[in-house]
């Protein structure tokens, strides 16, 4: 039921600043931070929509510092960037699915003035299933929920009290559609998609006023190993695509779906269609999903 690598995003990245820049000042745009504080973090950076930040992110001169359970992938995505980007990064090893590997990446990232925090790191299931059919329901609950949830905090807690003290910074939770209305047989992955859109907006309610931008952001399908959508669409982007048109909406929407054909699915879901007959849909997808899922199992 649970497949915890594939469907793991566990990268985390840290710009790291090179001292003979000289700082910019504020403006309008969000980007342009003082050149001190392009230092980066993304969660989920080996794969898809995280993978395609920290490129964006480097692209823009942003050094990275790596997070992830594997130290082989965590130095391919390194060397990746190095090369293409000419980019510092460094690199730290931990499971996320794990609550006690926070006192690690604290010291990792001491010293060092974060400018931005992207929280992408999740997972989701391996198939759609009833909550008492999930095999291992117990140990499934507890790694998704500190993958989803704790995540999401904790690196909240680790970086924005410095932003806080600098009056500046941009954290962007990725949260999900799914998260916009319960998905019936994805139910704790939309409900853990549902904390972080509720936490990202109470936090944006707190602190704008400290010239801190807090972000929701909720992808429908994207184009990746883990939708196992392999042909882009016009409503199911390359993350690539996504990633370019979401750091459009940063500094303009508190929460977005940050992608126009995305948008207009996100108004049809939750303003036009009535929840009961969004509920039914889903519910019908996902029996659908799961009976052709387990027939492929069968036949193995």
């Amino acid at each position: 039921m649970y497949e915890e690598e594939p469907r793991r995003k566990a990268l985390w990245c840290v710009p790291v600043v090179t001292r003979h820049s000289s700082p910019e000042s504020l403006t309008g745009d969000p980007w342009c931070l003082p050149w001190e504080l392009h230092r980066y973090v993304v969660t989920g950076a080996t794969d898809a929509i995280g993978k395609s930040y920290a490129e964006e992110l480097a692209r823009r001169g942003f050094s990275m510092m790596l997070i992830s359970r594997s130290q082989e992938k965590l130095e391919d995505v390194a060397k990746s960037l190095e090369s293409t980007y000419n980019v510092e990064t460094k690199t730290i090893a931990v499971d996320y699915g794990q609550a006690d590997i926070y006192p690690k990446i604290e010291k990792g990232l001491a010293g060092l003035e974060i400018g931005v925090l992207v929280n992408n790191v999740g997972i989701s299931y391996s198939y759609p299933e009833f909550f008492l059919h999930i095999p291992d329901l117990e140990n499934f609950i507890t790694t998704m929920i500190n993958v989803n949830i704790t995540s999401v905090c904790q690196m909240t807690r680790l970086v924005l009290p410095r932003m806080e003290a600098r009056a500046k910074g941009v954290i962007l939770n990725i949260s999900s559609a799914s998260g916009m209305f319960p998905v019936p047989m994805l139910t704790i992955y939309s409900s853990t998609k549902a904390f972080v859109d509720f936490f990202s907006r109470g936090l944006q309610a707190e602190y704008k006023c400290k010239g801190i931008i807090i972000q929701s952001v909720l992808p429908f399908f994207v184009a990746t190993k883990m939708t196992k959508i392999r042909k882009p669409t016009l409503d199911k982007p390359t993350p690539e695509r996504y990633v370019a048109a979401e750091l459009t909406t940063v500094g303009l929407q508190d929460q977005t779906n940050g992608y126009f054909p995305h948008a207009v699915m996100g108004w049809v879901t939750t303003v036009l269609a009535p929840i009961k007959l969004v509920l039914c849909l889903g519910l019908s997808m996902n029996k659908a999903q799961r009976g052709g899922y387990l027939r492929r199992r069968k036949l193995q």
